[in-house]
Parts: structure tokens; C-alpha cells; sequence
């Protein structure tokens, strides 16, 4: 049985029988790997801290395709991430980020730089500005290395580029802003100005700690306008997406 060693996110947990249990995993160099770990709820098994939901380990699996569960042979627990259990905020930005990945990500399909995204908004998770913006700001990059970045600077149905206004319409199916002109076309949605400047900074970002400055409600308005695009990318919302969107901006 060929073994294969990366770095990994466990994203979800079940129990599979009294002693195993299965699990995903969101591995650097394997995407999304599903795999069924025998003997894991046993004392002194291969499976070191345990499997729990984000965390960071070292995997070691035989990996399967084809619809086949991969065989998760040991796991050696590298990082937890307290803050994600220490307040309602952190913990519910916390599985937001994983379910982001769950719905984006499909199983062996590797995203480095998103494996490397979701670990610097892990560690940023701490307090509510801080948790909003790791989540803002890994969505941005979610979309980003999936293909699907918001184009912002130039007029997605009419060409050109876009001059300064006080508010620009987003077409979720030409990906991008356009002139705020079409009034009751619901198939754009109205944006702000104070919004694209959100998200413009975000662009030049190489983490979320450049966002800790801005304001609360427009990091809520941005964050809603990407949940809303990554919903129609990708045709789900995510349930703890919705749950976090439902907290005060505040």
C-alpha cells in the first residue's frame, strides 16, 4: 500500500464504529481527501491529540479515487488554534472558513495557496473585528484561487473602465462590476462605493490584518456581497456562512 505524507486541515469528523471514524481532510498537496481512520478511538492508536475538527496535522494516507474512501493510517496533531474555542465569534468564523472550503473545493484537487490562506486566517482568529476580517479576507482568496475573482476595475457588460461613483452595480454572471444604471434589474445587484473600496483594498492584501482598520459595517457589507457571488458560483450557501451573516457587524 503506497503511503503518501502531507499537511492537512481536518474539516469535518463522524463516527464510522466504536472504534474508527471517518473523516475530511483538506490536505496542501491532495485538495479534499475523505478517508476512514480504523482504530482511531482507540487508546494509543496512530492517531496522536486525536481527530478534531480545525486542527492542523501531518497525514499519512493510502490514497484512494473513484469514489473510494482513502485509508487514513496515522495522524500527528501540529497545531490547534485556541481562539476558535474561546468565543462565539472565533468559534463560528472558525467553521465558516471550513465550510467555505467544503463547498468550494472538490476531492482531490489541490489549492496550495488556499491551503496556505486557511492557516493564516486560523491564526488570525481571536476577536470579533479580527474574525471578520480573516473571513472577508479568505473568501476573497477562495474566489480568487478557484477562478472566480471579482473583476473591479473595468465594466463587465458594457467595456471600458469604470468611473468614480457613488454606487456601481455587481453582475454575479459577468463576475464584476458595471454602471449602476439598469434601475429594478434584479439580476444586478447595487453596491456601494465605500463596498468596492473594501474590496479594492483587498486585492493589494496579503493577509487579513490590513482590514482591522475598516469599519465594521463595511467589512459586513463586503462580506455579504462575496457570500452572495460565492453562492451563485458555486450554487450553495454554506449553513455556517448564513449563521455568521446573521450576527451584528458591530
Amino acid at each position: 500500500m503506497a503511503l503518501t505524507i502531507d499537511q492537512a486541515f481536518c474539516v469535518r469528523v463522524w463516527d464510522w464504529s466504536e472504534t474508527s471514524q471517518t473523516v475530511s481532510l483538506f490536505a496542501r498537496e491532495h485538495g479534499l481527501v475523505r478517508c476512514v481512520a480504523k482504530g482511531a478511538k482507540r487508546d494509543h492508536s496512530a492517531f496522536s491529540g486525536g481527530l478534531e475538527v480545525f486542527t492542523l496535522g501531518e497525514m499519512v494516507a493510502s490514497i484512494k479515487t473513484g469514489g473510494q474512501l482513502s485509508i487514513l493510517a496515522s495522524w500527528d496533531l501540529v497545531e490547534i488554534f485556541p481562539a476558535a474555542r474561546q468565543g462565539l465569534s472565533s468559534f463560528n468564523a472558525a467553521f465558516t472558513l471550513l465550510d467555505l472550503v467544503l463547498h468550494a473545493v472538490t476531492d482531490h484537487d489541490p489549492h496550495p495557496g488556499l491551503f496556505d490562506a486557511l492557516l493564516q486566517a486560523a491564526r488570525h482568529l481571536g476577536e470579533k473585528r479580527r474574525d471578520r476580517a480573516a473571513v472577508l479576507w479568505f473568501m476573497w482568496m477562495l474566489l480568487s484561487d478557484t477562478g472566480h475573482r471579482p473583476e473591479l476595475e473595468h465594466d463587465t457588460l458594457h467595456g471600458g473602465g469604470l468611473a468614480a461613483a457613488q454606487s456601481y452595480a455587481f453582475s454575479p454572471r459577468a463576475g464584476g462590476l458595471t454602471r449602476d444604471e439598469a434601475k429594478g434589474d434584479a439580476s444586478l445587484w447595487r453596491v456601494r462605493a465605500e463596498t468596492v473600496g473594501v474590496l479594492r483594498a483587498l486585492a493589494g492584501m496579503d493577509g487579513p490584518a490590513g482590514l482591522e482598520a475598516t469599519e465594521p459595517t463595511a467589512v459586513g457589507r463586503a462580506t455579504r456581497l462575496l457570500a452572495m457571488y460565492y453562492r451563485e458560483v458555486f450554487g450553495v450557501e454554506p449553513p455556517q456562512v448564513a449563521r455568521l451573516l446573521k450576527e451584528p457587524d458591530g
